[in-house]
């Protein structure tokens, strides 16, 4: 039975995703859930494959007993799965890029969506997935964000690096550095900011204090370096302006980091990818959430990746998942928008 034809009234907070089950899903999952309260592991639902859950538990010595969803006898404690198996006779490539994995990681984040979207879910918090073995698979997106935007039917979605001193969202993500410069537009500039605006509002932030990155070196020198960030940059900063919006730029991105980890802004639009992940991931790597913004629904992430180095070895470390858990809990749990 999909999880459309499963009733309406929400029973679980969150829905976490198994990620590539080659990888290191399973077993932070694991982790994070072993470390949960009874209140919090009876309102969290995984996704993927029980037998492979089972597996991860018992490398780690732990006792989780898992349920599939529905299932009409479950014991005090169990956890509830909604089963996203491995084609029959497939067998997991531990720590490789497969097809078959790659598949499942997509399945899984498509029973997800299915879930949230019928009611019986809150948020989904995914596990890391391999692009290389989603693009195996013969599912052509960029990660879990573009993925997420096509499931849902959203025209655009942006990425959010939440921790606690410095906060990114990015104008362009998963692009060539050439693409995203010809991404950097008043019109997406004007809509990322809407959408970290809105999200900070609704996290309880009256009026959130929003600094808008340069592109070029110090945001061009006036057209030395380049003129994006007169001719696109500002103009969408003084739009924002108008509508009264706490927004500033463009600011050069050698000092606007560091500015906003001192406190002086809530929020860093970043024109590209790295200009906005390695700041957030030098200052919490391991605490950093991926949040999906503009989105009809609301996901969590890890920031890392699949990690086959070590996978299905006992070293993986569940903080990662244990901070994206936290702030998933902190958008369902006030009924934030």
């Amino acid at each position: 039975m999909s999880a459309s034809n499963q009733g309406t009234s929400r029973q679980y907070d969150i829905a976490i995703t198994m990620g590539d089950p080659a990888g290191i899903g399973p077993e932070i999952i694991c982790r994070a859930v072993a470390a949960m309260s009874p209140e919090d592991r009876a309102t969290t639902l995984l996704v993927g494959d029980p037998a492979i859950y089972r597996r991860a538990a018992r490398m780690l010595g732990s006792d989780l007993d898992f349920v599939a969803l529905d299932a009409e006898e479950t014991t005090p404690g169990s956890i509830a799965v909604a089963v996203v198996e491995l084609p029959e006779g497939v067998e997991l490539a531990e720590g490789r890029i497969s097809a078959a994995a790659g598949d499942m990681a997509f399945r899984c984040v498509e029973a997800a969506v299915d879930l949230v979207q019928s009611g019986r879910a809150g948020v989904i918090v995914t596990a890391p997935l391999n692009k290389a073995a989603l693009h195996e698979a013969g599912h052509h997106y960029d990660g879990h964000t573009g993925m997420l935007a096509s499931l849902t039917g959203a025209p655009s979605s942006f990425m959010l690096l939440a921790s606690e001193h410095l906060s990114t969202l990015h104008v362009s993500t998963h692009v060539s550095l050439r693409e995203a410069i010809d991404r950097v537009t008043p019109e997406r500039i004007i809509a990322t900011v809407e959408a970290g605006h809105d999200h900070l509002v609704s996290l309880g932030i009256a009026a959130p204090r929003i600094a808008v990155a340069g592109l070029n070196p110090h945001c061009g020198e006036g057209g030395i370096f380049g003129d994006e960030d007169m001719r696109c940059i500002a103009p969408a900063v003084e739009s924002l302006q108008a509508r009264a919006y706490d927004v500033s730029g463009p600011i050069s991105a050698d000092t606007v980091f560091y500015r906003a980890s001192r406190g002086e802004f809530d929020l860093v639009v970043a024109q590209y990818h790295d200009q906005g992940h390695i700041p957030v991931k030098l200052i919490a790597f391991d605490t950093t959430v991926n949040v999906s913004l503009g989105l009809p629904i609301q996901r969590t992430s890890v920031d890392h990746g699949t990690a086959f180095d070590i996978a299905w070895q006992g070293r993986a470390d569940a903080t990662n998942l244990g901070s994206a858990i936290a702030y998933a809990h902190r958008l369902v749990r006030d009924d934030h928008p």
